[in-house]
């Protein structure tokens, strides 16, 4: 087909909105320092990439080098104006690829988008349409949150099946001539330095109150930021959902005396709603969509204006309490979709460079979302690394969590660790001691590579989650893997380089069940969000106990009560970094839906009518406390070292296992299905200097079976002193630091520790 084109000269126009499309009368290029508005337009700088605001103006430079001319779109900055007039700059200069200028009498808080003008030919790819307002990918604020409508769309559409229109000649894809500036945010011209927030006087700086924790000390807390408080009955209704809701006493509170040290917010870039949800009434609830990788979305500020000042308070609101912050982000793909998405950013600048293409010049989707973003190239590769250090200095972020990680160590080749996303992290200075981790696969050829990442990254251990669900339903102990669970999955991250905290635990996390309807259902409940029911995770690895769902039969209470209980404690007793989903420790329940990524509502919040005394099992948030404060005090569960049962200086082995009767388990003993009472002695790891100081010993008991007594290790083995109750999930009520000798009665599907030293 041939290459359509506009009018595609550098332009300077003003549009009134009286014509057609809104886009008013062309002019040709006017002389740089006689703009009709009287704003200068001289060289500025390439660099930094965005829009950067001065005593003067702005500096805009953006990246699109197969763009023929770039606009700088100004709009009226009063609230709520969305198809005011429009004052168009073109950007006269380029360097390599990047178009720039220093545009006059433009100010912080004033609104813009971008235009860009040149081929539209998409059989190669190029996909150019100046009717379409672009959100600049660097804007650090957006006017409101990104929704799909169909004036974003760049072709033009059948109206029947919603493919490219095919009536219009030889091509299917050509491009629409509608505007799309009265439905798209515009981004917010953000001032040289940070506002005040907080108190009057206090500048309120989060990247100035970090808390500081190591690595293995962290219990971390994955959260909704809006699911978190949007059912608080103590958050104000008006601050409810929002990130000033997540700052509320009420909510600290609660993570403080819980004793969670690293909360591990879902997506806050901002994002994009799209259109098979907003056609279903539905929204992303999650957030897996972004556009604008330096902005915080601005649905979750109670002033969308304001969600950058608000978000900072947050942080700083969290530090205060010791709390750190770790951020979900996505930089594999964006919001745009698949060839049939809107464009809205990336695909309108430069379709070819943000965006990993095949040979037929279609979308690579190893993401599962219809795009992949080209991190390895470097101007891409570029805006990640400025945005992770933009929330790093600007909003005090202390880490991240990479979404579909493997996606972004992906070369031309597939998968490589010396990838130049990987080298690129190591070697920034601004990024050093944050936390990072990563979800290690995607869905592209090779894409699960759990412990395959290089330091310093964690990742997501789904092995963990999948074997402790298994052992709890009644599988073997050696069937499960238990051992190589407990002691931070080895087998999977010991290379000789990583430590036990490259594996991060968890049960239950945003994608899947909560730990509640891991023991309430058998079968996904998925109806609600329009899909019959097909989407979501298939094997959940669950048991219902009885009921599908609600019940009210005490007998299947009191079962599901245990084992969540001894979940919970094999989670917060096992090497590595524990991870607990918002709402685990008091029951929250989604209905039985494990893929919740359109319940903004009931559905997707957290159920706060667990903590209290009317609460299905009153005694779990302060069980769970408990649990946590034991792996505070006691080192030796938070260890860097793996144990692998060496021998200590002190002649003692690091790990020792033991059966009920007080031997050790042989190898036939791990897979027997009658064996579901087993027992380790832990203490600081061997040949490790901080491992060799620690004196403690921690005894875990876990019972998956019916009731046994259990013989306690005696001094032969090294012991030194009584043992020291310390939990018993089946006996909440009893005092931490009970002496106990002999032997224990251990509860069906319980957990017990005890401490001496």
């Amino acid at each position: 087909m041939g290459t359509l084109r506009c009018d595609l000269r550098p332009l300077v126009r003003t549009a009134g909105g009286s014509g057609r499309h809104g886009a008013g009368a062309l002019t040709r290029q006017v002389p740089r320092d006689d703009h009709p508005t009287g704003r200068r337009i001289t060289r500025g700088r390439p660099y930094p990439m965005g829009v950067t605001a001065d005593a003067e103006g702005v500096n805009v430079a953006v990246w699109a080098p197969e763009a023929e001319a770039i606009e700088f779109c100004l709009f009226p900055s009063a609230a709520g104006d969305l198809c005011g007039p429009e004052e168009r700059c073109g950007l006269p200069y380029r360097e390599g690829e990047v178009w720039y200028a220093h545009i006059s009498g433009v100010f912080p808080g004033d609104r813009y988008g971008l235009r860009a003008h040149g081929a539209w030919d998409p059989e190669t790819g190029l996909l150019h349409n100046p009717r379409k307002l672009l959100v600049d990918p660097y804007a650090r604020a957006l006017d409101g949150p990104l929704r799909w409508d169909p004036l974003m769309l760049g072709y033009v559409e059948d109206e029947e099946d919603g493919s490219p229109d095919a009536s219009t000649g030889a091509s299917s894809y050509v491009p629409s001539e509608r505007d799309s500036a009265g439905v798209v945010p515009k981004g917010i011209v953000a001032a040289v330095a940070a506002p005040p927030s907080g108190t009057e006087g206090d500048r309120a700086d989060p990247a100035g109150n970090r808390p500081g924790h190591a690595l293995a000390d962290l219990v971390v807390y994955e959260a909704h930021v809006k699911g978190l408080s949007a059912a608080h009955p103590d958050v104000p209704e008006e601050l409810r959902g929002t990130y000033l809701g997540a700052a509320h006493p009420a909510i600290v509170d609660h993570l403080s005396e819980l004793g969670v040290n690293a909360v591990e917010f879902l997506p806050l870039q901002a994002f994009f709603d799209d259109r098979h949800l907003v056609e279903k009434g539905l929204c992303n609830y999650w957030g897996y969509q972004p556009l604008a990788w330096f902005a915080p979305e601005p649905r979750y500020a109670s002033v969308p204006e304001q969600a950058d000042a608000e978000l900072r308070e947050l942080v700083h609101a969290l530090h205060a309490a010791g709390i750190e912050v770790i951020l979900d982000v996505v930089y594999n793909h964006s919001g745009e979709g698949d060839e049939y998405g809107p464009t809205v950013g990336p695909r309108g600048l430069n379709n070819r460079g943000y965006y990993r293409l095949d040979q037929d010049f279609g979308y690579i989707n190893d993401t599962g979302t219809g795009n992949t973003l080209g991190v390895h190239r470097p101007a891409m590769l570029r805006l990640v690394m400025d945005s992770l250090r933009h929330w790093v200095q600007h909003f005090g972020v202390d880490g991240f969590r990479f979404d579909l990680g493997a996606t972004l160590g992906r070369g031309p080749f597939g998968f490589d660790t010396q990838s130049a996303f990987f080298q690129a992290i190591a070697q920034d200075p601004v990024l050093a001691g944050t936390k990072l981790i990563a979800e290690p696969w995607d869905i592209g050829p090779g894409g699960y590579r759990l412990g395959e990442f290089p330091e310093p990254f964690s990742e997501w251990n789904d092995t963990f989650r999948d074997g402790v669900r298994r052992l709890w339903r009644g599988e073997s102990v050696g069937g499960t893997n238990l051992g190589s669970l407990l002691l931070g999955s080895a087998n999977v991250f010991d290379t000789g380089v990583r430590s036990a905290t490259a594996s991060v635990n968890f049960l239950s996390a945003h994608d899947g069940f909560t730990l509640a309807d891991v023991v309430s259902y058998n079968e996904r409940h998925n109806e609600a969000n329009g899909e019959n029911g097909a989407d979501g995770h298939g094997e959940n690895f669950s048991a219902n106990l009885g009921v599908e769902g609600p019940t009210d039969d005490p007998a299947v209470l009191a079962a599901r009560t245990r084992r969540v209980r001894a979940m919970l404690a094999t989670l917060l007793l096992s090497q590595g970094v524990p991870m607990l989903l918002a709402g685990d420790e008091m029951g929250n329940s989604q209905a039985g839906n494990n893929n919740a990524y359109a319940q903004d509502n009931e559905m997707g919040w957290v159920d706060w009518s667990g903590v209290g005394r009317d609460a299905a099992d009153p005694e779990l948030p302060g069980l769970v406390g408990r649990l946590i404060d034991v792996r505070r005090r006691l080192p030796v569960l938070r260890q860097r070292t793996f144990l692998h049962g060496g021998e200590r200086a002190d002649g003692l082995r690091d790990v020792r296992w033991y059966r009920p009767d007080g031997g050790k388990p042989t190898p036939a003993d791990w897979d027997r299905a009658d064996f579901h009472a087993i027992g380790v002695v832990l203490r600081g790891a061997a040949g490790d200097p901080d491992g060799e100081a620690m004196a403690d010993q921690v005894l875990v008991i876990l019972n998956t079976g019916c009731d046994v007594d259990f013989v306690l290790p005696s001094s032969d083995h090294g012991a030194i002193g009584t043992w020291r109750l310390e939990v018993d999930t089946a006996r909440a009520e009893l005092g931490a630091e009970t002496p106990i000798d002999g032997s224990y009665a251990v509860a069906e599907q319980s957990v017990v520790v005890f401490c001496r030293g």
